[in-house]
């Protein structure tokens, strides 16, 4: 059931909700908005229509529109510093992130939004520094034995090389982080091989504006996947996600004090001459 309910107090049949749902799937009949029972089976949870309520008056799945914040957007210039200052992070303090912060990270990382709003991602997440400890440690036993086995796989002769910085006290995968966080898709999903990534970018920026570093670590990516999968596997990543990438993070050991400068390149703009000559 959608328990889609409409404050008749509230309402002022603007018509938003129906003019703005993804799915054509509620109607005016009558003045106030309705989905007819035959449509509800198309309706993909995205709550536009709550959302787009200028007055609260619609609730959807059981959620109560009083309950949603008000949209403050940031200024463009924030915004833009954000973006800009965003640093990969590869020293890190030890110090393990506050609990609520993880919450609010996760809270946040939940609205990113992913193909047909199937949202059905999982996140890997290891909140606690012994776990990461572990992790880290199994990672390299089984990097060694692959080595002395001859068994790593073709194209990642590279693992290879991180033993001995390892055993001086240098950890090139994890960078001696506390935290990771893994997003994984299942195959079927509707965009499997993007949603994973535009849920880390959400996660990086909401942890770069709590004041936390981040990185993006296809090493462990690899690792897990490729060299040690039984260790991806207690992880718990289910045995049908095709994709899945894996982000460092925790308090950074390193505070930068400017943006870098880069130019635009790669950006080619379509012409009409370029539509007429594909005909």
């Amino acid at each position: 059931m959608l328990d889609f309910i409409i404050d008749e107090t509230r309402c002022i049949q603007c018509g938003e909700c129906a003019a703005d749902c993804p799915v054509s799937i509620i109607d005016m009949d009558g003045g106030l908005p309705r989905i007819p029972e035959h449509r509800e089976s198309y309706c993909i949870g995205c709550q536009h229509c709550l959302a787009v309520c200028p007055t609260a008056a619609l609730s959807i799945l059981g959620k109560d529109p009083d309950q949603s914040a008000r949209i403050l957007p940031p200024s463009p210039g924030a915004l833009e510093n954000l973006i800009k200052s965003r640093r990969s992070v590869r020293r890190f303090s030890p110090e393990c992130v506050d609990g609520k912060v993880l919450d609010r990270l996760m809270d946040v990382v939940a609205h990113a939004p992913t193909g047909k709003n199937q949202r059905n991602l999982r996140f890997t997440l290891v909140d606690d520094r012994d776990v990461m400890e572990e992790i880290r440690v199994r990672t390299m036993e089984g990097i060694r034995k692959a080595v002395a086995d001859d068994s790593l796989p073709d194209g990642m002769e590279f693992f290879a090389k991180m033993v001995a910085p390892y055993d001086q006290g240098r950890d090139i995968i994890y960078r001696k982080a506390p935290h990771m966080i893994i997003a994984s898709a299942p195959r079927d999903s509707a965009a499997p091989d993007a949603d994973p990534f535009i849920a880390l970018s959400y996660f990086e920026l909401m942890a770069h504006s709590l004041g936390l570093g981040t990185v993006w670590c296809g090493f462990a990516r690899w690792a897990l996947q490729s060299v040690v999968p039984e260790l991806g596997r207690a992880l718990g990543i289910p045995a049908d996600h095709r994709s899945m990438y894996a982000m460092m993070f925790g308090y950074p050991a390193v505070q930068y004090a400017r943006t870098v400068q880069r130019d635009v390149s790669g950006v080619y703009r379509v012409c009409l001459a370029d539509l007429e000559g594909g005909r």
